[in-house]
C-alpha cells in the first residue's frame, strides 16, 4: 500500500505542474519497485522518458496521468480488499483462542 501511496502522490504532482514550464513528468515502474519493496529495497521515482515535450519544456501528459490515477485507485481498492482479508483471518484465529 505504499507503494501505492507513493505513486499516487507522483501521480498528483504531476498534474498540478501541468501548466509549470520545465516540469519533467516523474513516476515508478509499478513491476520493478514492487519487486524491490518485497526483498527490503525502497522504491525510487524517475523521470519518464519517451514522452512528448512541450516548447515550455513540459512533458506532463494529463491523459496519461488521469489512465495511472484509474489504475492506481484499482491497485488500492485490491489491496484494501487482501489486507481487509488478511485481518479477517487473524481476527478469527483470535476468537478461536480465546473460546478454548
Amino acid at each position: 500500500m505504499d507503494l501505492v501511496s507513493m505513486r499516487q502522490k507522483l501521480v498528483a504532482s504531476n498534474i498540478a505542474n501541468a501548466d509549470t514550464p520545465g516540469y519533467q513528468t516523474q513516476d515508478i515502474d509499478f513491476q520493478t519497485e514492487f519487486q524491490s519493496v518485497l526483498n527490503g529495497g525502497s522504491p525510487h521515482a524517475g523521470k519518464v522518458a519517451g514522452l512528448a515535450t512541450r516548447n515550455d519544456g513540459n512533458n506532463v501528459d494529463l491523459d496519461r496521468e488521469a489512465r495511472l490515477l484509474a489504475e492506481n485507485a484499482l491497485r488500492f481498492s485490491v489491496a484494501s480488499s487482501l489486507m481487509r482479508s488478511e485481518l479477517n483471518l487473524v481476527k478469527s484465529a483470535i476468537k478461536e483462542g480465546q473460546s478454548s
